[in-house]
């Protein structure tokens, strides 16, 4: 966030200066055109990294992380965003650390992560039974025994048509 601000003050230092070299070498260049040279290099700048945030995180995940779910938000204190929403926040499912249960062959153990602006990236385990269309987030005091059975919490059915439970499940 700091390099963000860092380079957004760049931009609009240099658009102001642009600005200003121009209005010393047009002398009838109204004098507002610095100020708003800057402003619309900070702006500008601003716009173009949250925009192009996801981009540039999901370009940089590693081979084995899927991207399951991708949530964009439209903000009143940001009213261009009702034109075109921003990425806010993703999940991705590690497929590299996929554990599969040795009796039950369709309980599925997989990490999930989640990705948001500004924020740390949060991990998590998940459980997945495949033929059941049920899932449940693993915390501590939750365990699946030898036989399968789930102790602990109860399953939650997975929404129609959930992208996560799909790439859980998923064979390969």
């Amino acid at each position: 966030m700091a390099l963000e601000l860092i380079g957004a003050l760049i931009a609009a230092a240099a658009l102001g200066l642009l600005a200003w070299a121009l209005r010393r070498w047009r002398p009838g260049l109204p004098r507002w055109l610095v100020p708003f040279a800057a402003a619309v290099g900070l702006i500008g700048t601003t716009l173009v990294l949250e925009y192009t945030w996801y981009s540039r995180v999901s370009a940089e995940l590693p081979a084995g992380l899927e991207i399951v779910k991708v949530e964009e938000e439209a903000m009143p204190l940001r009213p261009w965003t009702y034109l075109k929403p921003i990425t806010m926040r993703f999940w991705a499912i590690d497929q590299r650390k996929r554990m599969i249960h040795p009796q039950v062959g369709t309980l599925r153990l997989l990490p999930l992560l989640k990705f948001a602006r500004w924020r740390p990236v949060e991990s998590g385990l998940m459980a997945f039974d495949c033929a059941g269309a049920r899932q449940v987030a693993v915390v501590e005091g939750v365990e699946i025994t030898e036989t399968g059975e789930l102790t602990g919490a109860d399953w939650q059915a997975a929404p129609e048509g959930d992208t996560l439970q799909a790439a859980a499940c998923r064979e390969g």
